[in-house]
């Protein structure tokens, strides 16, 4: 078995490799900025796309099956709901790579407006809202 042995879980073989779009790790000024809770539990992002978002985790979160999650961001009351499923699990690194199944309301709009955000904050140059925009649509620069 590989590190990136799935077992159950649905899309293994399409989702060993899923950076097409862009990724982007969920720190701010080097610390953590997202969490997920799932079952209660908040747990820091390792990374996050339009796509979905990967964690540290010693076995996958419920399963093969789907589940609800709140997607927050420090210090801001605003929150992301909706429902992913685990994509991959790699338990050498022990991280889980989740994709979005829904997000309820205006929560893919809201979120891309995060990764903007996110975007600008971490740039090391000065960029643009229309650029950080292009950066978060745009594939993976991986």
């Amino acid at each position: 078995m590989s590190d990136r042995d799935a077992g159950a879980l649905p899309h293994a073989a399409e989702a060993a490799e899923r950076r097409r779009i862009q990724r982007f790790l969920a720190l701010r000024r080097g610390e953590p900025y997202l969490w997920v809770t799932i079952g209660g539990e908040r747990i820091t992002l390792r990374d996050i796309s339009v796509d979905g978002f990967a964690i540290a985790a010693a076995t996958p979160p419920a399963g093969a099956a789907p589940f609800d999650f709140v997607l927050q961001r420090e210090g801001v009351p605003d929150q992301i709901r909706g429902r992913a499923q685990v994509v991959n699990f790699i338990a050498a690194s022990g991280q889980a790579g989740c994709r979005f199944l829904a997000l309820e309301g205006d929560g893919a709009e809201r979120l891309r407006d995060w990764l903007v955000a996110l975007v600008i904050m971490n740039a090391s140059v000065r960029i643009s809202e229309k650029d950080a925009a292009a950066i978060v649509a745009g594939p993976s620069l991986i």
